[in-house]
C-alpha cells in the first residue's frame, strides 16, 4: 500500500472512532475502568454530609477550624491491545474482514483511553510476536497503532494466543487493562492466560464472521484454511456437514469463554455484520455498574 492510500485509510479510521470515543465511550470507558487507588488532593473545611473519617486533626488543631482531606481517584491506568494479525483474520462475508472490524474496535478503545490520559500500546501477534508497540500517551501512538494494523504484513500465518500473553507477562509488569482481540482459533492457552490475568485485568474480544459460526447451504464449496493453505471441496447441502462445521465453531467459543471465565476474566462476542458500537457500550455500561 502506498503512503498516501495509508494516510487516507488511517484518517478515515481516526475521524470515525476519535469520534465515538470522545462522544459516546470516554464517559462509559471512565467508568468501566477504575484508576489504582485514591491519592491525596487538599484540605479545605469541613462540610456538613463529609465522612468525618477524613476530617485533618492536625490541621483542624493548628487553624481552630474543622478541616477535611480531599482525595481524588489516581486515574492513570495502561491499557495494552493484544491483537490477532493471523491469517484467519483476512476473512469477511459480510461486506468486511474481521481484521478491519478489529481494526476499528482497538481504535475506539485506544481513542477512549488516550482521552482519559491512559497510555496505550499494542503487541501484534500470529503463531509468534509480530510487532510491539511499548505503551505511551497521545494521538501519535494510537495513529502509530492503526497504521501499523493497516499496513502490516504478517510474516506467519498461523495462531498462537499462548505465545502473545506469555510475551504480556514478561513485558509488561505493571498492572494494565489488557484487551485481547482475536477470533480465537486456538487453544492450549489456559496456564498463559491464568498468570496474566492474576496481574492484569484481561478482556477478550472474540471477533468472528456469521458464515464461520453457520456453514450455507449452497452446494459443492471449495474451502481452504487460511492458516495452513490446504484446500478441499466439501458438500454444504449435507446436513450433517454443515452441523460438523458448527461444532468446530461451538467448539472454539465454549474453550475461549470457559478459560476466560475461569481466569476472572471479562468476555465479548462481536460478529463482523453487527453494530459493535451497541455491543461495547453494553459491555462498558455492564462494567461501570
Amino acid at each position: 500500500m502506498d503512503t498516501t492510500e495509508l494516510l487516507k485509510k488511517v484518517r478515515k479510521i481516526e475521524i470515525k472512532t476519535k469520534g465515538l470515543s470522545k462522544h459516546i465511550f470516554s464517559g462509559e470507558y471512565h467508568s468501566a475502568f477504575k484508576g489504582r487507588g485514591m491519592s491525596f488532593s487538599e484540605v479545605r473545611n469541613y462540610s456538613y454530609g463529609d465522612d468525618v473519617r477524613n476530617i485533618d486533626w492536625n490541621v483542624t488543631a493548628r487553624t481552630g477550624e474543622t478541616s477535611i482531606k480531599v482525595f481524588e481517584e489516581e486515574r492513570e491506568l495502561t491499557v495494552m491491545l493484544l491483537i490477532d494479525v493471523s491469517a484467519s483474520s483476512l476473512f469477511g462475508t459480510s461486506g468486511q474482514f474481521k481484521s478491519e472490524l478489529i481494526t476499528e474496535i482497538a481504535a475506539v478503545i485506544a481513542f477512549s483511553a488516550t482521552t482519559n490520559n491512559d497510555k496505550v500500546g499494542a503487541i501484534l501477534f500470529s503463531d509468534k510476536i509480530e510487532l510491539y508497540l511499548p505503551p505511551k500517551k497521545g494521538r501519535k501512538t494510537i495513529l502509530r497503532i492503526i497504521r501499523d494494523l493497516i499496513n502490516h504484513e504478517t510474516e506467519n500465518k498461523g495462531t498462537n494466543l499462548k505465545v502473545a500473553l506469555e510475551y504480556l507477562n514478561n513485558i509488561q509488569k505493571k498492572r494494565a487493562i489488557v484487551f485481547v482481540l482475536s477470533d480465537f482459533i486456538d487453544n492450549n492457552y489456559e496456564q498463559a492466560l491464568n498468570i496474566a490475568a492474576r496481574r492484569h485485568d484481561i478482556v477478550g474480544m472474540h471477533i468472528y464472521d456469521k458464515s464461520e459460526k453457520e456453514l450455507p447451504n449452497v452446494g459443492l464449496l471449495r474451502i481452504k484454511d487460511a492458516e495452513t493453505d490446504k484446500e478441499k471441496i466439501i458438500d454444504t447441502s449435507k446436513k450433517s456437514i454443515r452441523e460438523d462445521y458448527s461444532k468446530w465453531f461451538v467448539k472454539h467459543e465454549e474453550y475461549f469463554k470457559t478459560m476466560f471465565n475461569k481466569s476472572g476474566s471479562d468476555v465479548v462476542s462481536i460478529q463482523t455484520d453487527q453494530d459493535y458500537v451497541k455491543a461495547l457500550l453494553k459491555f462498558f455500561k455492564k462494567r461501570g455498574r
